[in-house]
């Protein structure tokens, strides 16, 4: 399946058979975010959790540090879940990476000769272009995580000079359907590993493109650090050479 590849609508029943009976799916054609609807619905404890909430297109979407993320109708798969995990509190900073590796995973599950990366916490590269993106929420009970991948879209519509798409990386698999199927069944037995105290440290190291790396991490505050990653703690936090550790901040990775 190549870059012209029709671009089929997402199917709620078709998804609906190909995941747990414990998720519950919804697709609406057109919304702001799916991360602003399903994270106001859990926060006023009317979300189910398992959750699932997808849209073809997104007027507002938007990713982490507070970046805006448009792309074509139907190009991109944008699609946000609401879970309660069953873990103390304290340990929920963790599922961002483990929502990252999920998406890793299950990506290459699909296409095995795609070289796909993390850079941390929780984007995707092929050939160090980003073309997945995730943002994560709090609410009293659980976490709505937002994730959209670019799957489709042919270089005129990238958002960035520095992203890519599926469908330029000559992926092999883009019925955004089974790719979002794929992702919430590899989730799914993930997180109930988590729960059981599994530790993906070692799956995510190996997949990191930033562990080894030199990088410059831009601080909320707007402090800039230079240093060489060298680890993620139990916590998810990247720790860097000159003795830092970084739980929330934006990374590039220096040549």
């Amino acid at each position: 399946m190549g870059i012209d590849a029709p671009r089929a609508p997402l199917d709620k029943s078709l998804l609906t058979k190909e995941i747990s009976r414990y998720w519950r799916v919804s697709v609406v054609e057109v919304t702001g975010s799916t991360q602003d609807d399903l994270f106001q619905l859990a926060s006023t404890g009317t979300a189910i959790p398992k959750t699932i909430l997808a849209s073809e297109f997104q007027s507002s979407g938007r990713g982490r540090l507070d970046r805006t993320f448009t792309a074509v109708p139907m190009s991109a798969l944008t699609f946000s879940i609401y879970i309660e995990p069953k873990a103390d509190k304290q340990e929920w900073p963790f599922l961002t990476l483990l929502a990252g590796l999920s998406v890793h995973e299950a990506l290459q599950l699909l296409d095995p000769q795609t070289e796909i990366n993390i850079k941390w916490p929780n984007d995707l590269l092929i050939g160090g272009k980003k073309f997945v993106g995730m943002i994560a929420q709090a609410t009293s009970k659980g976490v709505v995580l937002g994730i959209g991948i670019n799957v489709g879209m042919s270089e005129d519509e990238l958002p960035v000079d520095n992203a890519t798409s599926l469908a330029i990386e000559g992926f092999t698999e883009l019925d955004r359907n089974v790719i979002l199927a794929t992702i919430i069944n590899h989730f799914e037995i993930n997180l109930e590993m988590w729960e059981n105290d599994k530790s993906f440290l070692a799956e995510y190291r190996f997949a990191s493109a930033t562990i080894g790396s030199d990088v410059e991490v831009t601080l909320p505050d707007g402090k800039v650090l230079n240093s060489r990653a060298v680890d993620i703690s139990n916590t998810g936090a990247l720790i860097l050479a000159s003795g830092e550790e970084v739980t929330v901040g934006d990374v590039v990775h220096l040549r």
